[in-house]
């Protein structure tokens, strides 16, 4: 069978998680229409089955945070978990949902990828979006670089040229072994995962910063024969910010938690109890303890 991994890189806000979970068909990494909400590298496992017709492959995914100037240490380690992921696969998909004149950023990633000899291809995302001459401008300008072994224009959200391009990274691939079992689709434990749908909620369910300035542990988590018992505590900034979260007579939390906890019991298959609370610890997102802490930086101590 063919094997390897495949790094999603971009800017933030440019489908990579939805491009994964279009890949799995199943939902493995969150999402929502505020950028930085990926902040691990989250691995998602595609396999398929040798026939008689085909060979097998296993492509290992993952879904990078979105690579931008970091405004503090969290989003400068956000940035180096990306960047440090092109040392580490066999392709590389670069997603953008623009022409590279709109901006520097893409412009600073394509500059980045000049350095690296591994195979790469663009990937114009959002096509559902775009008019044709839209596409086209993208196509050209990149093409123009001569960086990329192949450009694909996709919709991640509706699935468009989804299963072209897995042919066309399969065929970058070579023989390998699997590297994860056949019914595998991500590697992570239970409760990161359920960490991640608890902060998904809180993207959808606060406005402006607050939602960026939270970060979710989970206390607490216990398997049952009928149901599973999660206990997990949302910091936050600010006081006010945990006002925020908890709402009036407890109503936001309320919310936020039911949310959760609908679609976790429909990930884990199995009746779930949550219980949430919210604490204060002022400035994490600029501490190397807190960041190490909450998995977003290896503890140097």
């Amino acid at each position: 069978m063919k094997s390897g991994f495949i790094g999603i890189i971009g800017r933030p806000n440019v489908g990579k998680s939805t491009l994964l979970n279009q890949i799995l068909g199943e939902k493995v990494a969150i999402t929502s229409n505020k950028p930085q909400t990926t902040r691990n590298s989250i691995r998602g496992i595609y396999t398929r089955p040798e026939t008689e017709s085909k060979e097998g492959v296993q492509m290992v995914f993952i879904d990078t945070p979105g690579i931008h100037r970091g405004h503090n240490k969290l989003g400068t380690a956000m940035t180096e978990m990306a960047v440090n992921t092109l040392k580490e696969v066999d392709v590389i998909l670069f997603l953008v949902d623009g022409p590279l004149s709109a901006g520097p950023g893409d412009r600073r990633i394509t500059e980045m990828l000049q350095t690296i000899d591994t195979p790469k291809i663009l990937v114009a995302n959002k096509m559902d979006t775009m008019e044709p001459e839209d596409y086209l401008k993208i196509y050209n300008e990149y093409h123009e670089l001569d960086l990329f072994d192949d450009i694909y224009g996709t919709s991640a959200l509706k699935g468009t040229n989804v299963p072209e391009l897995l042919e066309r990274i399969e065929s970058l691939l070579d023989e390998g072994p699997m590297y994860f079992p056949e019914d595998m689709i991500t590697d992570y434990p239970e409760r990161f995962l359920a960490s991640e749908v608890i902060r998904e909620k809180l993207l959808q369910f606060l406005d402006e910063e607050v939602p960026h300035g939270t970060a979710v542990e989970i206390e607490s988590y216990r398997e049952e024969e009928r149901i599973t018992r999660i206990g997990a505590v949302i910091y936050c900034e600010k006081k006010s910010h945990k006002g925020i979260i908890i709402g009036r007579q407890g109503k936001k939390l309320k919310g936020i938690g039911k949310a959760a906890r609908l679609e976790l019991e429909a990930l884990l298959g199995t009746k779930i109890y949550l219980e949430l609370w919210v604490k204060v610890k002022e400035n994490w997102r600029d501490s190397d303890v807190d960041l190490a802490n909450f998995g977003y930086r290896e503890n140097d101590r």
